[in-house]
């Protein structure tokens, strides 16, 4: 008898949930297919650069190019996606990334390979962020949560099983993934933009609200905590565990590159089985304690890894800094959303968002590479864990983004009657 109340509400809450759009399944299928074609290619891209006679510095050189040109080309998408509408974009966005990605099997000498991996930055920052402004103004207001967490997982889903794959295509020669990522990403871009040719809800709507300009997102204080976390989840995420984590494995825990394939699996395991759910409570409860409960406990777990000093404790500790992540990031990307609303264009405030990760990630990695050769690892860690903690703080001045049955359009911040939101 105990059980029968909280299963007949969950039961209800079920049978009440509003059904997905058609076009976020679409989107989260592509999402996946997106990234496992990136995981495909990054087992083979370094050994095939070296191909060319390049030092260790250049190969290097030639997977951060494609960070950096996310991370520049991102103001001018966001113009981009302002004047022509986010659907557009975002196919533009997956051909460009097919067809230069492909070229690269073909590339002659090591520039040719360092200006497609340019070009190619370009396309995946037109493809995500027009991703991110479609999935705002598809999610239905109340599945704003329960659609990013999907997203999320997603892609999480493509990461994790690219490397996998690539590893036996590589098999094939160092050429084939390059192919077979173009080929599957340019079926992709066919299908969405068929799926998508006729969709209402992914196209601009006829009477939409005026632009959200980032100057007038930045006058919401969950807009500025949201940019200030999402900086901390590209120094932590993304900067600490592809730069450091692996010389970690190597330097302290003296183990190979295998071990540090699981390690990084342990992350992906802990974060994919938290992301969705915390995306689905955060439609119930709100948005802003699950985002300061997952940034503080991503902090003190971030720091607890490199206090880590065997290999057992490192893997649960690397399996909760993953999940601790995960409660946090689908509630940030619904927050956005409930901020920017989804009867306007919102192009530049939305890659001024997603900007943020791409700085986070190469800020966070060449700092914390100083502070561990000149410290240590352990105080690489700590101040990583400081950043995320630091961005959870500022969460805590910011107001509860989810206002039940009501979503503030941009219009009314001008006036300021959006208080709640103020």
């Amino acid at each position: 008898m105990i059980l029968v109340a909280p299963r007949a509400r969950l039961t209800a809450w079920r049978r009440n949930s509003t059904r997905l759009p058609r076009e976020a399944w679409v989107l989260i299928a592509a999402n996946a297919v997106a990234a496992l074609g990136y995981g495909v290619v990054s087992p083979v891209l370094p050994a095939f650069a070296r191909t060319f006679g390049v030092s260790l510095g250049a190969v290097t050189f030639s997977i951060t190019i494609f960070s950096v040109m996310r991370l520049f080309s991102a103001p001018p998408t966001g113009l981009l996606v302002q004047r022509l509408g986010e659907r557009l974009v975002y196919v533009a966005g997956l051909l460009i990334v097919s067809v230069s990605t492909a070229a690269c099997a073909f590339a002659q000498t090591y520039w040719q390979l360092l200006v497609l991996r340019a070009i190619g930055g370009i396309g995946s920052t037109l493809f995500f962020i027009s991703a991110l402004g479609l999935m705002i103004r598809i999610s239905p207001p109340d599945a704003r949560g329960r659609v990013a967490g999907l997203f999320v997982s997603s892609f999480l889903i493509g990461s994790v099983a690219g490397p996998l794959v690539g590893s036996l295509t590589a098999g094939l020669g160092l050429k084939a993934p390059f192919l077979i990522y173009g080929v599957s990403v340019l079926i992709t871009a066919i299908v969405v933009s068929y799926s998508l040719r006729r969709s209402t809800l992914g196209a601009p709507a006829e009477h939409a609200e005026p632009a959200v300009t980032v100057r007038a997102a930045l006058r919401q204080r969950a807009y500025r905590a949201s940019l200030v976390s999402n900086f901390a989840t590209g120094w932590a995420v993304f900067g600490l565990r592809m730069a450091i984590v692996p010389l970690f494995v190597s330097d302290v825990l003296a183990r190979g590159p295998r071990m540090t394939g699981l390690v990084l699996g342990m992350f992906a395991l802990g974060n994919l089985l938290v992301v969705s759910p915390s995306g689905y409570l955060s439609d119930r409860i709100g948005r802003r304690s699950l985002v300061i409960g997952g940034l503080l406990a991503s902090g003190v777990s971030t720091i607890w890894l490199g206090a880590a000093s065997s290999v057992p404790v490192f893997l649960v500790a690397a399996c909760v800094a993953g999940a601790t992540s995960g409660v946090y990031s689908s509630p940030q990307q619904a927050a956005i959303a409930d901020i920017l609303g989804s009867t306007a264009r919102t192009g530049t405030a939305v890659s001024t968002f997603q900007m943020m990760v791409d700085l986070g990630a190469i800020v966070g990695s060449l700092s914390v590479a100083q502070i561990a050769e000149h410290l240590s690892y352990a105080w690489g860690f700590a101040v990583s864990g400081v950043v995320l903690l630091a961005a959870g703080v500022g969460w805590m001045f910011a107001p509860e983004t989810r206002v039940e049955g009501h979503t503030p359009p941009p219009s009314e911040w001008e006036t300021g009657t959006a208080s709640e939101l103020a």
